[in-house]
Order: structure tokens, then C-alpha cells, then sequence
């Protein structure tokens, strides 16, 4: 996968911005914390993804059902649909994020601001997915927020996250939460740069994203059968993480041409942000990709705009390696 290190936006067609800054090499990327359902499912074999760069997607009434509980009586209204490279969502490769501009609250570094940022950024992540999601007949809701102080003010059912340090942000499928501790956000490194947040958020969200369209199921099933921890079991585990840095870079790079909030200055600092991964894990387990794919993935999904281009379940190993 060619990734080019200079991009530009114009209208809804990603574009040439020229990138300033340095990477700064992070701890393993945040985290999801899987649950592992008893049934199985097979994927399909790989199909070649395209090179398109437009930013639209077929437009299709957007549908906001929720499906809150699984029961024996099945919700009436659109439906997850237990897949991974095969999922509805890479059913063409037009589909992609309508270019919604986007309002974000001032980004700071107290709490109360903080717990507002991200709350104006799950508006707009709201906005993108919903859409898209409604396009191919799969369910939305919108995911819950948690910003305590640190984590040990809230109570999770998925623990400290599943993460491979214990001190990154994480999604939690169990309760379609996501939670950005204060103290896990890398305040000491980033500052009052508002990129990196707002790429981290997307990243969890992208998590969200997989939990609704049925991917994170599909995700669970293949990996109990491998062995978390087998190397199939880890492999799979690279495509998930890496499939939200994709759709992490897809956000930022339609929002940032859609004449909102989310500007060049931001875009840019997300985009050399994404130096995290394997690499700098203290336990050296290889669950979330090298700091290389890392990059790449959140960069292709940025350029790309497309989810068959983020749909890492078809790539070669050695792309998720």
C-alpha cells in the first residue's frame, strides 16, 4: 500500500497540504476490549480494493433505529450483520464519508473542556457515520462518552480496557461506551494541539463504528477459535486495530474539506500523530500493528476517503503486520 507524505483537500476531493512537525513515538495504540460470542463465521477470499479519491457516498435515507438488548424477540429495523471483509459496508467502493462540516467545542486542557471537545467530536462523528451506516441498512446509535479524571473513577464491564499498557483511551463494546481518561490522553505530549485528540477519538469511535455493522462480532468469533493469543488469534487482532486507524484518517480527512472546524492546522497535527503501535508496547505482544502500519493505514484512510480502502480483513499479512 503506496502512501504518499503529502496530501491536499480541496472541496469534497482530498487534496495537497503540506505537512509540518515531527513524530513522537507513543505506546501501543488505544485499545478495544473484545468479547468473544460462541458462534463462528467464516470469511470470504479477498477482492482487489480501488484507488478512487472522491469523497461523496451514495445517499440513501439515514436510519438512527437502536438496538439496545439482545433478546429473543428481534428488533424490528436494521440489522448487524456478523461479517468482517465481507461486511455491507465494503459492498461498493463508492462508499465512503459525505464531507459534513464539522463544529467543535475549544479544545483545553482542563476536564470540563476536554469532556466538551469530545462530546462536539462525537457530534460530527455522529453526523458521518450515521449515514453511512444508514446507507447499507445497519443500525446506529450513538456511542456514550466517559472523561473522568482517570480511570479509576469510573466502573467498566471491560475492565482497564483490554489494552496492552493500561494507560490508553478504549472503547467498550459492552456498553457502547468510550472512555478518554485525562490521564490517558498523552497531555504531557500533546498539549494544547487539538489533532491528536480528535484522531484518538475517531479511532475509538471507528471501534464503534465495527461494533455496529457486525464486524466486532464476526471479529470475536475468529479469534476465540484461533486463540487470542495464537498468532492467527493477534492477526486478527492487527486487522481490527488497524481498520480503526483507517477509518480514524477517513474522518479527519472528510472533515477537514468541509469548511468547519476541523482545519488544515488539525488535520496536520492529527497527521503526524499517528506514530504508535507495537513497537513501543512494554509487554512486546503484537495486537495493534507496527508504529509503520499504523501510519500508513491512518494516512490511507485520510487520502482515501473509502471503506473498502480501510478494509483490512482482504489484506495481505504483511500489510497488518
Amino acid at each position: 500500500m503506496a502512501i504518499i507524505g503529502i496530501v491536499a483537500v480541496v472541496g469534497g476531493l482530498v487534496a495537497a497540504v503540506a505537512l509540518i512537525g515531527g513524530n513522537t513515538r507513543h505506546v501501543a495504540d488505544a485499545g478495544y476490549s473484545s468479547t468473544y460470542p460462541s458462534d463462528t463465521y467464516e470469511t470470504t477470499s479477498a477482492d482487489e480494493t480501488t484507488e478512487t479519491t472522491s469523497s461523496t457516498e451514495e445517499t440513501t435515507t439515514s436510519r438512527t433505529t437502536e438496538r439496545t438488548t439482545r433478546t429473543s424477540e428481534q428488533p424490528s429495523g436494521p440489522r448487524s450483520v456478523v461479517a468482517t471483509g465481507n461486511n455491507p459496508m465494503f459492498g461498493s467502493p463508492d462508499y465512503g464519508l459525505q464531507n459534513i462540516p464539522c463544529s467543535l467545542s475549544r479544545w483545553a486542557t482542563d476536564q470540563g473542556s476536554a469532556t466538551r471537545f469530545f462530546e462536539s467530536g462525537i457530534a460530527c462523528l455522529d453526523a458521518m457515520w450515521s449515514r453511512m451506516l444508514g446507507a447499507v441498512d445497519l443500525p446506529f446509535r450513538s456511542p456514550k462518552l466517559s472523561v473522568p479524571r482517570s480511570l479509576s473513577e469510573s466502573s467498566t464491564p471491560c475492565g482497564s480496557g483490554g489494552t496492552t499498557t493500561g494507560v490508553t483511551p478504549f472503547y467498550c463494546p459492552s456498553n457502547d461506551t468510550i472512555y478518554m481518561p485525562m490521564d490517558r490522553i498523552e497531555i504531557d505530549v500533546w498539549g494544547n494541539h487539538p489533532g491528536p485528540y480528535l484522531s484518538m477519538l475517531a479511532h475509538e469511535y471507528g471501534h464503534h463504528v465495527q461494533n455496529l455493522a457486525g464486524i466486532s462480532e464476526a471479529y470475536g468469533n475468529q479469534r476465540y477459535d484461533a486463540g487470542a493469543d495464537s498468532a492467527i488469534g493477534l492477526e486478527l487482532s492487527r486487522r481490527m486495530e488497524l481498520e480503526a486507524q483507517c477509518f480514524s484518517g477517513m474522518f479527519l480527512g472528510s472533515a477537514s474539506v468541509s469548511g468547519g472546524s476541523v482545519d488544515k492546522n488539525i488535520y496536520n497535527e492529527a497527521w503526524n500523530a499517528q506514530d504508535r503501535g507495537d513497537d513501543y508496547a512494554r509487554n512486546g505482544k503484537r495486537d495493534h500493528g507496527s508504529a509503520k502500519h499504523n501510519i500508513a493505514w491512518w494516512q490511507h484512510g485520510a487520502t482515501k476517503n473509502r471503506n473498502q480502502q480501510c478494509n483490512t480483513w482482504l489484506s495481505a499479512s504483511g500489510d497488518v503486520s
